[in-house]
């Protein structure tokens, strides 16, 4: 079989989920068979392009496609360039925006295209809701369209994607990265006087960190040596921020931006907690299990995928702070309970959400698209 070259094509938020989950990928590609190269947009100088700044070379090559503001419809010529030049085979595309620019491109320089949606935004402005709209209609028009849960499997049928072209490929960690990080650190400073809760992820209404800090500050209230690391950023961050200085724990929350050495601080967690209204399957939540940290979560589709309560985490019914806060404290004063909890997290994540498995099912993917005719290697739809 000749080699593969692949183009993955992302529009950077930030370096959160979907940007970790490309890298996730392209670090557990086979690269004697595959070529994986990235493109992503350059929208304006404040623009977080991690991503592009840290994607390894020996994958493929990085390119960088000039845009004129938030959406630019040039880049589509830009995309035909690199596809044509580096001779792609399926470009791979992550988001609303890359699915309208991608899949005119891949349509323009004739090649199959791939899209991999990681979640919609709930409520959102007018302008960004009917972007939205036309990259979800436009999903149908994918060779293939890969969703990373069961849920958003179900929200393919919605918006109209033939079931013939859905595929399920369960979502995966990386890994390699996070037991090189932790082997690193070391063992965890069991001294420590602080009980640390921390949330790593965007700071947008669907997370719904304002519940976590109203929990935290209930939490305060009856454990002063408890602290809450924020990590992130997004439009939501300011208000939030205004929010923690009206409460009694004020001090006792850090809000710490976006930070490279995120895996050192999410080692040194206590707890990890999840507040959103609506997920995939959530990439910070699954490093927290595969790192060794207890987790609770709201339970919502996707989540549920990983945390089974009892046994590989906690779980609150979506809204009820008062149950989030009884599982905090479940979680943080029961030792017992939380090694087993972490025990039964990372033994999931090794069995079923590793991405050198994900890596596997998505070069057999391409592979098919590119040569019809090979046979899967394994059935459609897989949901085990």
């Amino acid at each position: 079989m000749r080699r593969l070259n692949i183009l993955q094509f992302i529009t950077p938020a930030g370096f959160y989920g979907a940007e970790r989950w490309v890298l996730a990928l392209a670090n557990n590609i086979d690269r004697s068979s595959v070529t994986c190269d990235l493109a992503v947009t350059r929208e304006s100088k404040q623009q977080d392009l991690t991503v592009a700044e840290v994607y390894p070379q020996s994958v493929g090559e990085v390119h960088y496609l000039d845009m004129a503001g938030r959406f630019d419809l040039r880049a589509i010529n830009q995309l035909v360039d690199v596809i044509r030049s580096r001779q792609i085979d399926v470009i791979h595309t992550h988001g609303y925006k890359s699915d309208i620019l991608g899949l005119l491109a891949a349509k323009k320089a004739g090649i199959r295209c791939v899209s991999t949606p990681h979640g919609f935004s709930g409520k959102v402005g007018f302008k960004l809701g009917a972007f939205i709209k036309l990259g979800t209609f436009m999903l149908r028009y994918f060779d293939a369209v890969v969703p990373l849960s069961e849920e958003l499997m179900g929200d393919m049928k919605r918006f109209g994607v033939p079931e013939s072209k859905t595929r399920f490929i369960r979502n995966g960690v990386d890994l390699i990265e996070i037991d090189a990080a932790t082997q690193e650190l070391g063992p965890r400073d069991t001294q420590l006087v602080y009980k640390n809760i921390g949330y790593i992820g965007q700071m947008i209404p669907r997370k719904g960190l304002a519940d976590l800090l109203t929990a935290f500050d209930s939490l305060y209230a009856t454990d002063q040596a408890v602290r809450l690391q924020m990590l992130g950023d997004g439009r939501q961050r300011s208000e939030l921020e205004v929010q923690a200085a009206s409460l009694k724990s004020a001090g006792a929350i850090e809000f710490l931006g976006f930070r490279s050495d995120r895996l050192a601080l999410l080692a040194q967690f206590d707890l990890f907690v999840m507040t959103s209204s609506l997920e995939g399957i959530p990439r910070c939540l699954m490093e927290a299990m595969a790192v060794g940290v207890p987790v609770v979560a709201y339970d919502i589709p996707g989540v549920d995928q990983l945390v089974k309560h009892g046994e590989t985490g906690l779980l609150a019914p979506l809204g009820d702070v008062n149950a989030l806060v009884d599982c905090c404290n479940q979680a943080l004063t029961n030792p017992e309970l939380a090694r087993h909890l972490v025990a039964n997290a990372r033994a999931l994540i090794d069995k079923r959400f590793s991405a050198a498995r994900m890596a596997r099912e998505y070069e057999a993917l391409f592979a098919q698209l590119v040569s019809p005719d090979q046979p899967e290697s394994s059935p459609k739809n897989e949901a085990s």
